[in-house]
């Protein structure tokens, strides 16, 4: 039996491991029905903060594949979590609207103008960021705020190559203010450790699918857990032969997964 029969729960990434914009990668859909065979569980493990799980539910089903609110864990989510503890007066959010609203609805007291009693700036991935927003994030920075950040990805795959992440703007910003943020979501291993712990699986019976190095494999490593790196999105083997992070196990997509899986079950 390979390492990867033993697994029952599966970690997932998304953008670049089970589609890429609105174009799924085959052999998605015969994976998720394989690990639902055999009584396991998938979540999908998202650094993508610019959108609320509603949306990815949405954008899931136009794919053809039914979710619930239950099947995903994001760094958002994750965020929310580690800074609800804080007790912060109020916090800028730089982020989409949809990202604004997610801190709203968890009773954060959220702004996203620049008013006196700051005392946190909150970042996401921005895909609605213009440069009104990075001068007022200079000047609340400069002011000695706490500074968070979901995730620390350069960049987001797209269709026609990449497009900046919320990694790229917190560089940005560190060449103007000389301040970098604490970063909540991959690749640190809270968002693993909190789906083994809710839907109780061990690190034995757990792996995570990803195509970044430095926040999927990277996330899996610091969990402890099998780190499956799919060659379909941003990773190339050379990156992997010049990276200190080395994944468990490297396909070229979710189809030569899905294919492994089912001739151990022919054997």
């Amino acid at each position: 039996m390979s390492e990867l029969h033993k697994k029952r729960l599966f970690l997932l990434d998304m953008d670049g491991t089970i589609y890429l914009d609105n174009d799924l990668f085959d052999g998605t859909v015969d994976f998720l029905n394989y690990v639902k065979s055999i009584n396991g569980k998938y979540v999908f493990l998202t650094n993508n903060s610019s959108k609320s799980v509603d949306k990815y539910i949405d954008k899931m089903a136009s794919l053809g594949i039914k979710t619930e609110k239950d099947d995903f864990l994001t760094s958002t989510d994750s965020t929310i979590s580690v800074v609800k503890k804080r007790n912060y007066k109020k916090i800028y959010a730089f982020g989409t609207a949809s990202f604004k609203e997610q801190l709203k609805n968890a009773g954060l007291p959220v702004t996203d103008k620049r008013e006196d009693g700051i005392d946190c700036l909150l970042m996401g991935f921005d895909t609605e960021l213009t440069f009104q927003k990075l001068e007022d994030a200079c000047i609340i920075l400069n002011s000695g705020v706490d500074y968070v950040a979901t995730n620390p990805d350069l960049v987001c795959p797209t269709w026609y190559g990449y497009v900046p992440d919320c990694g790229s703007v917190t560089i940005m910003l560190y060449n103007a203010t000389k301040r970098m943020p604490e970063v909540i979501g991959k690749p640190k291993p809270t968002m693993a450790q909190t789906a083994m712990e809710k839907y109780g699986f061990t690190k034995e019976e757990t792996a995570l699918m990803g195509d970044r190095l430095y926040t999927d494999i990277a996330c899996g490593v610091n969990a402890g857990i099998t780190s499956i790196l799919v060659l379909s999105g941003e990773a190339t083997m050379d990156d992997v032969e010049k990276s200190d992070v080395k994944p468990t196990l490297i396909y070229k997509n979710i189809k030569e997964i899905y294919n492994e899986l089912i001739e151990g079950e022919i054997r």
